[in-house]
């Protein structure tokens, strides 16, 4: 059996519009809300595209040993075009901040569960919206640090 290397993680939900950011405490039990990126809509071909930036500013800033993205597959269980589009941003994203490893984890209904524990707390509406992606990516990382635990 093995434990889960100590450090910081990052979860990160990938959206078209904004990017949700959760991070670890250094033990691996806690996921809490880090921020929410702004989608750089119109990257020059030639840059990195600036919520990639920002992202690799909080990998070093936090010192996080990896950075765990949601991959939004379907009720069935297959892989859409959200999920492709994922895909491609952890691919990007990893060429950003190698060494750091960059995670796939089945991100099934998160958004939906992170909404649904926002309006049980009286957060609604416009609030709602602008911390929403924050805790999509907190049940992200939450749930694959579960995942982890329970396999050691």
């Amino acid at each position: 059996m093995t434990e889960l290397s100590r450090g910081v993680r990052l979860g990160v939900d990938v959206g078209q519009v904004r990017v949700g950011v959760s991070r670890s405490d250094p033990h691996g039990v806690l996921a809490t809300p880090l921020l929410t990126l702004a989608r750089d809509q119109n990257p020059r071909s030639d840059a990195v595209p600036t919520d990639l930036v920002e992202l690799a500013a909080l990998v070093v800033e936090h010192e996080a040993v990896e950075v765990v993205v949601g991959l939004p597959v379907n009720l069935a269980g297959r892989h859409g075009p959200a999920a492709e589009h994922a895909k491609a941003y952890a691919r990007q994203l990893a060429d950003v901040i190698a060494p750091v490893p960059v995670t796939l984890t089945d991100e099934r209904m998160s958004t939906v569960v992170a909404s649904r524990r926002l309006a049980e707390r009286g957060v609604r509406g416009k609030k709602q919206r602008a911390v929403v992606d924050q805790a999509a990516a907190v049940e992200i990382l939450q749930s694959w640090l579960d995942a982890q635990r329970r396999r050691t």
